[in-house]
């Protein structure tokens, strides 16, 4: 058809723009991982990788994008700032407290000298000293009210741990043990949950096959370029999982290496315009 865009530049507009809906949309339950602040920084690293576009037809949709990600970025900017504040007051208490942050640490890390009275001195110095304005500061207000609330209501609660050897203070890695356990069950009975399948689905083969060397010869009956293009399919969906993946770790890293994509692509198609017909 006349007008018709290019797959490829089509599909990496469309990943930028999950990229965008990713960023506004980001979630976190790990408890010093917030998902607005990594949102906010995604986002940035999203603008500063659009800026880098030159003005041409073909980046044309991707420029219209960018006064919206601007915006978003400037209305946000005031309280980006507040939340990133309140994170590192929340870093602070979590090392007033000496709370383990590796899932490898555990109460055994803990310095064997402190003790729940020298926790709880550090602790009132701390909340002393942390006075954010409750109208100009609402992350930050919001964390002060909360801490002085539950500090107040579980410190006794909370120092045990502190005096008493062995006693951990929390129960996230026995939680984290039921969970791998109740997995583990769910992948070899096939109950309540096929999510595993996704990631384990490929090995269930084996238990089709009575031996190795059975299994050699299932593999052998597919068809040499069916698998390839059934891999290549695969590659294909899995494009923008990978792509999130990365976005997550690297943002800018991650845009780059897409808008690299796209730029190629345009060099192709114009050098291919530009070729004589034979």
């Amino acid at each position: 058809m006349p007008g018709e865009r290019d797959a490829e530049l089509v599909e990496v507009e469309k990943q930028v723009r999950m990229s965008i809906r990713d960023a506004v949309n980001r979630g976190s339950r790990k408890p010093f991982h917030w998902g607005g602040l990594a949102g906010y920084e995604q986002l940035e690293a999203i603008a500063q990788a659009l800026h880098t576009l030159p003005q041409e037809p073909e980046t044309a949709y991707l420029r219209q994008l960018l006064p919206q990600v601007d915006r978003a970025l400037e209305k946000n900017h005031t309280l980006a700032q507040d939340v990133e504040e309140a994170h590192i007051w929340l870093r602070r208490i979590a090392d007033c407290l000496h709370y383990p942050f590796s899932a490898e640490s555990g109460p055994d890390a803990r310095d064997s000298s402190l003790s729940s009275q020298q926790v709880r001195c550090d602790m009132e110095t701390l909340l002393s000293e942390f006075q954010p304005d409750m109208w100009q500061e609402p992350a930050q207000a919001a964390l002060c009210s909360s801490w002085r609330r539950r500090w107040r209501t579980w410190s006794p609660d909370l120092l045990n741990c502190y005096d008493i050897p062995g006693l951990p203070a929390d129960n996230l890695r026995l939680e984290s043990f039921f969970n791998k356990t109740r997995n583990h069950e769910r992948r070899i009975s096939g109950r309540k949950s096929t999510r595993p399948l996704r990631y384990l689905g490929q090995y269930q083969v084996l238990f089709m096959a009575e031996s190795e060397q059975d299994l050699l010869e299932q593999i052998r009956r597919v068809p040499l370029e069916e698998y390839k293009a059934h891999r290549r399919r695969l590659e294909k969906l899995e494009a923008p999982r990978q792509h999130l993946h990365r976005l997550h770790r690297k943002p800018l890293e991650a845009m780059l290496k897409l808008l690299d994509r796209h730029t190629s692509r345009r060099t192709a198609l114009a050098l291919e315009k530009d070729r004589p017909p034979p």
